[in-house]
């Protein structure tokens, strides 16, 4: 659904104080200002800790407001610009703000009128131009000029949100733009739990932030606000990232990642997940992993599964990565967070190497000046030599399907689930030689200045490369061999699950139409769809896409993961699946009153199934059974715990209530295999309680 409908389906639905729905089931709006995350209809409270709620604006303002909005969204949805995410950005920061009461003193209510006012002009200048398809007759607007300040929006292809972004041009930028490209540093701000998208849009508008360095441009990404930039947050900073450079004439080469606190942490594991986009990467302060930070014992560590899970974004478990960029650490000498700087000092030493890591005098939670200077300095130096378009040695190391490619090398295939993976390559006399640990398949590029051409030796053996396309490769009994084609079905970048993988890429909710569900599972379905729906707009700062079982077309089953709610007798897009329409197994079952994975089930009645397996019809798309994104409520309270909590699959009782730490009690669940089937050594049975 187009987002300028949104605003105006909001605004009708405010005004009549009324719920549409879709049958008996559609997932309805939260009651304006409510402060728990999912409304009474007979279904668990579970308060919301990010944001929190904060005071109800007065009516009279409300309705001021509200008349403006609907002027927005009235224009808006005849508008056809390139340039209208700059207007829909303001608009939905106050949508959001007025809903889940977004204001946290008296003042906060002017920032409003002001991101209005904001709007309405930029409206004004967009409807006077006649934009030609794909591009502006107004490419600089003064709002996109290259100086001082702004903010601007991107349409996110997660959830098709328009997300915010600030802009700071550094003194001068524009006059060496003229001439040719300028270097980009990315700035991941620090955790603001009251820092919605309205204070975050005035506090860029009116701060340069930490840094402001002459001759480039600094982009602040929003990241969701308060998701550690991880999940959707993750996505959001790469596509903000791609959308400056498609907007500003930026050279990729010359792109530096920083950040401070929750932004350290993210520059930790973003820089250790994508290393190959930036030419340095400088965490302050922030933390590197879960289990030491939190200063977990073994005997208050969470199931294993979640254990397992952490590995997804632990950064020691990627530290080989960081040693293709220069990276320099930053910690206040008194600061509690130089724990993570101290955690990855001890990665690289296990790795024979030493962190860059510079310390802050006498500091706690903060840069000292003369710290930042030099940092900066550095970040310089390596900015004015590029990221290296050729170099001698590329390492991957990976724990995760997702994170595993560098400049030519990307894994394909990993034999253990979650173990460590690696490939290290290094050019001899004009020869590469690649070593690989837990890696059974291998993508390696050509046509690129760095790429090998001829032959690579792996492991003491040479192989022949393909000369115009990508090499596949593939270890069978110690032997690696070229292929012409990868099996199917196998986990790959993309495709390899956790559940919580499908939420960094474009997805559809689909809903139940049909009954036959029993009472329980009937209403733990309305409920938790509702709630994580709702989450969805809260934490996540989205909204998403939802149609019914009966609307779905087979473009959304090209463009979309498929998230979908109910059982086959409920849900008449599920029941093609479990029919076999495509001549795959599906392994999840509903047969003899149970649901069941493998040799795994319990009551139909009384159980729910969760879980992600690619679609039978589109292989390179998910289907995501029963769920969200798993973390909850609980987790919200340290971005540290904001990892996934359950695998690929998973049996729920229904004979606990929704909590903010779990939507069911886990019977059994389980991580597939290569080829997506049952894998014993990582299935877990939970013990009766």
């Amino acid at each position: 659904m187009d987002y300028r409908l949104q605003i105006l389906q909001w605004f009708l639905a405010r005004c009549a104080r009324c719920v549409l729905a879709f049958l008996s089931f559609t997932v309805a709006p939260a009651a304006l200002g409510q402060p728990t995350a999912d409304g009474p209809n007979g279904c668990e409270s579970i308060p919301r800790k990010v944001p929190p709620p904060g005071i109800a604006p007065p009516d009279e303002a409300v309705s001021r407001w509200e008349s403006r909005l609907a002027d927005l969204a009235n224009r808006l949805a005849k508008l056809e610009h390139p340039l209208k995410a700059d207007v829909e950005v303001l608009s939905k920061a106050c949508r959001w703000a007025i809903d889940f009461h977004e204001f946290y003193k008296r003042d906060d209510f002017g920032k409003v009128d002001r991101l209005l006012e904001l709007a309405q002009g930029r409206m004004r200048a967009l409807e006077t131009t006649v934009a030609p398809p794909g591009r502006s007759t107004t490419p600089n607007p003064p709002w996109a000029e290259m100086r001082g300040r702004t903010v601007r929006g991107f349409r996110s292809r997660i959830d098709g949100t328009p997300q915010p972004v600030g802009l700071v041009f550094g003194s001068g930028v524009a006059e060496l733009a003229q001439r040719g490209t300028v270097p980009l540093y990315v700035w991941l701000h620090g955790r603001g739990d009251k820092t919605t998208d309205l204070h975050f849009l005035c506090e860029r508008l009116d701060r340069d932030g930490q840094i402001a360095p002459p001759g480039a441009i600094v982009l602040h990404p929003f990241g969701r606000q308060c998701l550690g930039y991880k999940s959707a947050g993750e996505t959001d900073v790469m596509e903000a990232i791609d959308w400056v450079c498609e907007h500003y004439p930026v050279d990729q080469d010359r792109i530096v990642l920083m950040g401070f606190s929750m932004g350290g942490a993210g520059v930790w594991h973003l820089a250790a997940h994508y290393a190959d986009r930036f030419v340095a990467a400088s965490p302050g302060a922030g933390f590197a992993e879960t289990a030491r930070y939190q200063r977990l014992t073994p005997d208050q560590y969470p199931p294993p599964w979640v254990q397992v899970l952490w590995r997804v974004y632990d950064v020691p478990g990627y530290t080989r990565n960081l040693f293709n960029l220069p990276v320099v650490a930053y910690s206040g000498e008194l600061d509690k967070q130089i724990q993570a700087a101290r955690v990855m000092e001890e990665a690289f030493e296990q790795e024979g190497r030493r962190l860059d890591h510079i310390i802050g005098p006498g500091m706690g939670h903060k840069y000292h000046p003369d710290s930042l200077a030099e940092i900066l300095a550095r970040m310089q130096n390596w900015v004015t030599a590029g990221r290296p378009r050729t170099v001698d040695n590329i390492h991957v190391q990976t724990h995760h399907w997702r994170y595993g490619k560098m400049r030519w090398i990307t894994v394909d295939g990993i034999e253990e689930p979650y173990a460590d993976t690696r490939v290290d390559a290094h050019l001899h006399d004009g020869q590469w030689r690649m070593t690989t640990q837990n890696v059974s398949r291998l993508r390696i590029a050509s046509g690129r200045p760095d790429a090998p051409g001829g032959t690579v030796e792996i492991d003491g053996q040479p192989v022949a490369l393909a000369q115009a396309a990508p090499s596949l490769l593939v270890r069978q009994d110690g032997r690696w061999q070229r292929v012409s084609a990868f099996p199917t079905p196998r986990k790959h970048p993309g495709i390899s699950g956790p559940i919580d993988d499908a939420f960094l890429e474009p997805f559809l909710v689909v809903l139940p139409t049909r009954g036959g569900d029993s009472a329980a599972v009937r209403r733990w379905v309305r409920c938790e769809s509702q709630y994580i729906e709702q989450r969805w707009r809260y934490l996540f700062r989205g909204q998403m896409r939802v149609k019914r079982d009966v609307e779905v077309t087979d473009e959304d089953l090209r463009r979309f993961h498929l998230v979908i709610w109910g059982t086959p007798q409920s849900n008449a897009l599920l029941a093609r699946f479990v029919r076999g329409e495509t001549g795959r197994q599906w392994p999840f079952r509903w047969e003899g009153g149970e649901v069941r994975v493998g040799q795994f089930g319990a009551p139909g009645d009384q159980a729910v199934l969760v879980g992600i397996y690619p679609n039978p019809l589109v292989p390179d798309r998910y289907v995501v059974l029963n769920s969200g994104p798993t973390f909850r409520d609980a987790h919200d309270r340290t971005n540290s715990l904001q990892n996934p909590q359950l695998p690929d699959w998973a049996i729920l009782s229904l004979d606990s209530p929704r909590t903010d730490a779990a939507a069911g009690r886990v019977l059994h669940c389980g991580v597939f295999d290569d080829s997506w089937q049952l894998l014993p050594t990582m299935t877990w049975s939970a013990a009766t309680p």
